[in-house]
């Protein structure tokens, strides 16, 4: 136990009862995790990753619970962005394998999971990973305080304790929702400008690349969120896969039909410009660089996995003795251990989770190791550098493997393989997010048991919700398309095909393979170039922006380093309430999309405009977006002159 563990003392002390589980905790808190995540799987459908809802839970529960409802209690505000961040958490792992089986449903393979099913293998897989990690706990957050940081649950404990800029705070992202919805509206809705601004489709002479930029606002805000140094990785993998491979491939193959192609190059692209090559060979490329990045990933970290499980499993033989302080409550083992077997005999039982009794081994095995690795990773290095993709591609691999070698193989063997996958990963997923939380809980003073409830409520309140966003999404506007390439569910996908039949133009995958090796060797970060040869570079060049701008604010004068802080998170939060705000727009729109009246708003045929006007247009838009986060992130100005 280390000396700053020993005589640390929470901001609400333990013999101290304030109001925590209520039921305004509890409704807005459920609200926030079908909000988020809703618009994290969007988000992530689009351009491969997601990104936290704690702190932007906080903020608006701080917004409307302190400023507008007159409730002061930081452990009900911390109660609230417990539930809401669920929902993130659980989409991630969702989307990034369940639309595999929509895929495979447009090719006749097999039926679409329904909605029952992708309900209860969510909420499996979210049950378990808060169940995996509360027997952590004292391990974790209380032993190792002082040791492991945990950077994203101390950030989201600071703004809980900076209660007096709640409402500020709250301002900016409830700003950044609103505009950002306004302007998903106008490009995509009313459809007054392109959403796009691009060279030629065709290129420029006997030059066949492109470049361009989107111009939506949740891209954007992926880009300043992440910062300059991945938006760039990300903007040189477009670069590579959109101004060189695809014109190396319409250069050198023009006369030629290749496999999965069905007709020449020189015809596909007269037909359909660069984005036909990049659609029928750039995304394999891509994707086997994602593979490879995937493993690379998890090759790097596994004596970091192998230690990190060690100690933890180490810690919780030691334990820490029973104490009936409020602040040491957890869930009861007996009930933890009842829970997990229930689940586990519903994984192997359930017909709706098509996984078996072996599959249901399986993810007891890789659930838990997975969920220790995971929940003392995110510790060390924060939640986005978790390599949860790799830990789902090393389960998928194995699952898959096992599954052929036993005999169950075709459209049963991949539907098992990817059930398998989304429960790990979204284990994964949730098991990190509750160790963030229970260390944020731990700093402000939370009761541990209630925060284990709340996990459990935003489980199911979003496992509930996920699988009509996933239908909605798929109706609207197709997975696998340029709208929503589901980068990370193809990836799975293509595995599994790989390893059951053999389906894959290997040439291409192993080509993207071997890029990723040469980009490992040159010391550049790999999954982020991968995603990036595979995403269109019209969206890594939005992304791009949006680190430019961070690059601006990180880099510009200060009079202290307090006021860089403030201001550069000022961004983050609006760009967060960006995030949100396209989410939920898209959805809104995918609903009219499907209900048959989105034609009846399309305004682009009115207006008429031309290729130049529409250009100059969303120039003109993509500029006033930019200005406006600006204006937000700068905030207001104190008055010069004053003593």
């Amino acid at each position: 136990m280390s000396d700053k563990q020993s005589t640390f003392k929470p901001y609400i002390p333990a013999e101290k009862i304030v109001p925590e589980q209520t039921v305004v905790s509890v409704l807005m808190g459920a609200i926030l995790s079908v909000i988020f995540g809703a618009a994290n799987a969007y988000l992530g459908l689009r351009v491969g990753m997601t990104v936290s809802a704690s702190i932007p839970a906080a903020v608006i529960s701080m917004g409307i619970i302190r400023m507008i409802m007159h409730r002061d209690s930081i452990l009900e505000n911390n109660y609230v962005q417990t539930v809401g961040s669920a929902g993130e958490s659980l989409a991630a792992g969702a989307i990034f394998t369940l639309p595999a089986m929509f895929l495979w449903a447009k090719e006749g393979v097999m039926d679409k999971p329904g909605l029952v099913e992708i309900m209860i293998i969510c909420m499996i897989g979210g049950l378990l990973g808060v169940f995996f990690m509360v027997p952590l706990r004292n391990a974790l957050i209380v032993r190792e305080h002082g040791i492991l940081p945990y950077p994203e649950g101390t950030a989201c404990a600071e703004v809980l304790l900076a209660g007096e800029e709640g409402g500020a705070s709250a301002r900016t992202v409830f700003a950044g929702l609103g505009i950002a919805a306004a302007f998903k509206f106008v490009i995509d809705g009313l459809k007054l400008v392109p959403s796009e601004i691009n060279t030629p489709g065709h290129g420029i002479g006997s030059y066949k690349g492109q470049f361009g930029s989107q111009i939506y606002p949740a891209v954007f805000s992926v880009g300043y969120i992440c910062g300059p140094t991945i938006s760039s990785y990300m903007f040189c993998g477009g670069i590579v896969s959109w101004m060189f491979i695809i014109p190396m491939i319409a250069l050198f193959g023009a006369d030629i039909v290749m496999y999965p192609g069905t007709d020449t190059i020189a015809n596909m692209f007269a037909a359909g410009g660069v984005s036909a090559i990049w659609s029928s060979y750039v995304r394999y490329i891509g994707a086997g660089a994602l593979v490879a990045g995937g493993v690379i990933s998890l090759i790097k970290s596994m004596p970091m996995i192998v230690r990190t499980f060690r100690d933890s499993v180490h810690d919780l033989r030691q334990g820490q003795g029973h104490s009936t302080l409020r602040t040491d409550q957890n869930l009861s083992m007996r009930t933890v251990v009842i829970c997990i077997a229930v689940l586990i005999v519903l994984c192997a039982a359930l017909p709706q989770v098509p996984v078996g009794i072996g599959g249901a081994v399986l993810i007891v095995i890789f659930g838990f190791f997975f969920a220790a690795v995971s929940s003392r990773m995110v510790g060390i290095v924060g939640s986005s550098n978790n390599p949860v993709s790799g830990m789902a591609i090393a389960t998928l691999l194995f699952a898959t493997i096992l599954l052929k070698a036993t005999g169950t193989d075709g459209a049963a063997g991949m539907k098992a393989a990817i059930a398998i996958g989304t429960i790990i990963c979204i284990i994964a997923a949730i098991a990190g997010d509750t160790s963030q939380d229970l260390k944020t809980g731990f700093l402000v003073g939370a009761t541990p048991k209630k925060q284990q409830y709340a996990e459990i409520i935003g489980v199911i309140v979003s496992a509930i919700a996920i699988g009509g966003v996933l239908y909605l999404l798929d109706a609207a506007y197709g997975f696998g398309g340029k709208d929503l390439g589901a980068p990370q569910a193809v990836l799975m996908k293509m595995i599994v095909e790989g390893i059951m039949g053999g389906k894959l133009p290997w040439g291409l995958v192993i080509a993207g393979v071997v890029l990723a090796v040469v980009v490992e060797i040159l010391g550049i970060p790999v999954l982020p170039f991968a995603i990036g040869v595979y995403l269109p570079v019209q969206l890594n060049a939005c992304i791009m922006v949006g680190g430019l701008v961070r690059l601006y604010f990180d880099r510009k004068k200060y009079a202290d380093e307090n006021e860089k802080k403030k201001t550069v998170n000022r961004g983050i939060l609006y760009c967060s309430g960006m995030i949100a705000g396209e989410g939920l727009v898209g959805i809104v729109l995918a609903i009219f999309a499907v209900a048959g009246i989105a034609d009846a708003m399309d305004l682009s045929g009115v207006l008429n405009l031309g290729s130049v006007a529409g250009t100059i247009g969303s120039f003109i838009v993509f500029i006033a977006m930019i200005a406006l986060v600006c204006v937000f992130t700068r905030g207001k100005k104190k008055s010069e002159g004053k003593a």
